[in-house]
């Protein structure tokens, strides 16, 4: 058979039509498509792909299994490592884990796991009707603070394994970054509800409106009778960049204006959350969240948003195909350019007028790219007497975020790090015995898939550690 050298383009809504609504931009391969795809995969002898892949998929077995047209097997054995292969196949960036170790890639483009891990997980959720099978209980109870993509996976293993699990989550909606920090166009609510209610077929228990911290200490699950704990609660503390009129009316953090258009539902037609809706918006930074955050402006109906970076496009953290679908749906990127300064309307002769403190504009200057820092990175160096102002409505501050101290403040014997970040060891165990974590919680922000795989090394550790009682 002849070597197809190029994946199967994956189809998409029209960006002149998606920039005005929040269906789901990437519309998933047909079943030919799929098969077509998976007969890409060479099955090479080492397979590369699943050492680099953060959960362990055995990705040649499940792409076997479509060739074959055995989708169930195939979703089974995905399954096998991962507990939201729906949610993976989305918003992981495959491109630069398991596709980037492809054998294929050497000479040609690589086979295209991710959207063939959606295609299976997609299928299954569509045409499978079978219940799974309840683990029979091994009589020991473990919580899980934090409904996220490593709290889940945690969860799920362990709900697997005969444990009974009890999920704490302190929003209204479990799931945490995957329903308020993801816009419904890359990652529908409908999906994470779908994964989060596979796992409650498990036997998981899922407690929303808890804030581990106020409402329920760590101390207190463990004297309700659990008997270990794992953290998960990611890193919802938003960074600003400490210029002047970061706090006038109209400026938001990345976290803020997701949750905000996600959970409150902005996008509807009087919504109850207050988003400054239509004019011109400014995203500061440049990675997923960033790009979510224009995106998700357009879709409000904003007349310009702008990417304000300070590095150049080749710098960019975002993944290459959100940064494409952004250019193609209109959002200008100002690149090497940095914030000084955050530009407010101020009528000082009518103090009560109902303008005074809103957004009028934000005052940059150029940047060029100087020596490499710590990371290697070129370092961003000021161009002297080069400052500029962008007239904006609403600016959205997206330059990271940190764990929220509220469970180290409130967790006795909980080492952190300058950043805020719980310090476990290799198996996810804090310094305080029974206590384990991963995901964002430890690393502040990384990628859902990354901290998939701490919720799965914690829970093996956990099964270890609760198996010699």
């Amino acid at each position: 058979m002849a070597i197809i050298p190029k994946k199967n383009e994956m189809p998409t809504q029209n960006a002149k039509d998606r920039a005005k609504n929040f269906d789901e931009v990437a519309l998933g391969y047909s079943l030919s498509a799929a098969v077509d795809e998976a007969c890409r995969c060479i099955n090479c002898k080492n397979s590369p792909c699943v050492s680099a892949c953060p959960v362990n998929i055995q990705i040649p077995k499940f792409i076997s299994k479509i060739k074959e047209r055995d989708f169930e097997g195939a979703y089974k054995i995905i399954t096998e490592a991962s507990s939201l292969p729906a949610v993976c196949g989305r918003v992981c960036p495959q491109e630069t884990q398991c596709e980037s170790r492809c054998t294929m890639g050497i000479k040609f483009e690589s086979v295209a796991i991710g959207r063939l891990e959606r295609f299976v997980a997609d299928y299954h959720n569509e045409n499978c009707k079978e219940e799974p099978e309840k683990p029979v209980q091994n009589g020991h109870r473990v919580a899980v603070v934090g409904s996220g993509p490593s709290g889940l996976t945690c969860a799920g293993d362990l709900a697997k394994k005969g444990y009974d699990v009890s999920v704490f989550e302190a929003l209204h909606t479990p799931g945490g970054v995957l329903v308020y920090g993801i816009p419904e166009f890359r990652l529908p609510k409908k999906i994470v509800a779908k994964e989060v209610d596979s796992l409650k077929k498990l036997g998981v228990k899922i407690e929303t409106n808890v804030v581990i911290g106020k409402t329920l200490t760590v101390d207190e699950l463990f004297e309700d009778g659990y008997e270990a704990v794992f953290v998960g609660s990611g890193a919802g503390l938003p960074r600003f960049m400490g210029i002047k009129g970061e706090s006038l009316k109209g400026v938001y953090s990345a976290n803020e204006f997701l949750t905000r258009s996600n959970l409150m539902k902005a996008f509807c037609e009087d919504p109850v959350t207050p988003i400054m809706k239509g004019g011109r918006v400014a995203v500061v930074g440049g990675g997923n969240v960033a790009m979510d955050a224009a995106r998700t402006a357009l879709r409000l109906s904003a007349e310009k948003v702008y990417i304000i970076y300070r590095r150049s496009m080749q710098e960019l953290p975002a993944r290459y195909e959100e940064v494409e679908h952004a250019k193609e749906e209109g959002i200008e990127f100002k690149l090497l350019c940095n914030p000084v300064e955050i530009i407010g309307y101020e009528d000082k002769e009518n103090p009560r007028n109902p303008k005074n403190g809103f957004v009028t504009g934000i005052r940059c200057v150029k940047m060029e790219l100087g020596e490499p820092d710590e990371k290697g990175r070129r370092r961003p160096v000021v161009i002297p007497d080069s400052e500029f102002t962008v007239c904006v409505d609403t600016v959205v501050m997206s330059i990271g975020t940190s764990p929220n101290p509220l469970i180290k403040d409130t967790t006795e014997g909980l080492e952190v790090n300058s950043r805020g970040g719980i310090i476990v060891n290799e198996d996810g165990l804090t310094s305080r015995e029974g206590v384990y974590a991963g995901g964002d919680a430890v690393t502040g922000a990384a990628t859902v898939i990354s901290a998939m795989g701490a919720g799965k090394t914690a829970a093996k550790a956990i099964d270890a550690f609760l198996s010699e009682k």
